[in-house]
């Protein structure tokens, strides 16, 4: 008798361990997906009422809804997010990111979903009146850059590497912008939509009306994700029915 006992009591168990493994491997509901960003990035993130919102965490929740998974955001510095991604702390990333061929070295990247611009903050008096002021024979400008950003990358190559002027890094964008209305440097080389912000949120400053540079941005994932497919199949979904454009439309006015 005790042997049948025990012999009902380690199939049981086992039925459990299988059922529960089951449950934690394959479910379409219950998967979490780590969203590694920057909330401080508007309007692609930013905090309204203590909660994340904007066009990337947006766009991060109709991924998951789409492909079952609950979506857990994970603020950090900007400087942050490739590396988490490359060490597997965070599946996914969305910060405005840009492919590169650095961080290409590190991640793979998705098709992109929007569209981009760096540009030139400067105060309304100031002797930088385009982008070309920054490039000219003798320019010796200090630009303001959020570290890590493509702003950070172009600035350091195009300006500093060639003996144009001195780059000076800041870890959110709003360092930067504090420290140009302090007059501790020239301008700032920020992406467009934030820098619309910063400049409504702060009298005396202006954008220039030559863009830096234009480009596109993507979602990073680990090198080989298995990832990778899936969600550039749910993205395209998402463009082809107008969800991706309403989301970018909810945030930005068209001019």
């Amino acid at each position: 008798m005790k042997k049948y006992f025990k012999s009902i009591l380690a199939t049981t168990m086992v039925l459990s361990m299988t059922a529960a493994l089951a449950g934690c491997g394959g479910g379409e509901t219950n998967e979490t997906l780590t969203l590694a960003t920057s909330v401080d990035f508007p309007p692609f993130e930013y905090y309204e009422g203590g909660e994340p919102v904007g066009i990337d965490v947006e766009i991060a929740k109709a991924l998951g809804e789409k492909l079952g998974y609950e979506v857990k955001i994970e603020d950090m510095n900007f400087d942050s997010i490739i590396p988490s991604i490359a060490s597997g702390k965070a599946d996914i990333a969305m910060a405005g990111l840009t492919v590169t061929e650095d961080r290409l070295q590190n991640v793979d990247f998705t098709d992109s979903y929007a569209t981009g611009v760096q540009v030139v903050i400067v105060k309304e008096d100031s002797d930088i009146t385009s982008v070309d002021d920054l490039f000219a024979e003798g320019a010796n400008h200090t630009v303001g850059v959020q570290t890590a950003t493509t702003g950070d990358v172009y600035t350091t190559t195009d300006i500093e590497g060639a003996g144009l002027g001195k780059v000076e890094r800041y870890p959110k964008g709003a360092d930067a912008i504090a420290a140009l209305t302090a007059g501790k440097i020239d301008c700032v080389v920020i992406d467009n939509e934030p820098a619309k912000a910063f400049v409504e949120a702060n009298e005396g400053l202006k954008i220039l009306d030559t863009e830096y540079i234009t480009e596109d941005y993507a979602i990073a994932l680990a090198k080989d994700s298995e990832l990778t497919e899936s969600i550039n199949t749910a993205l395209q979904e998402l463009k082809d029915d107008g969800t991706v454009q309403s989301i970018i439309d909810k945030y930005i006015t068209a001019e």
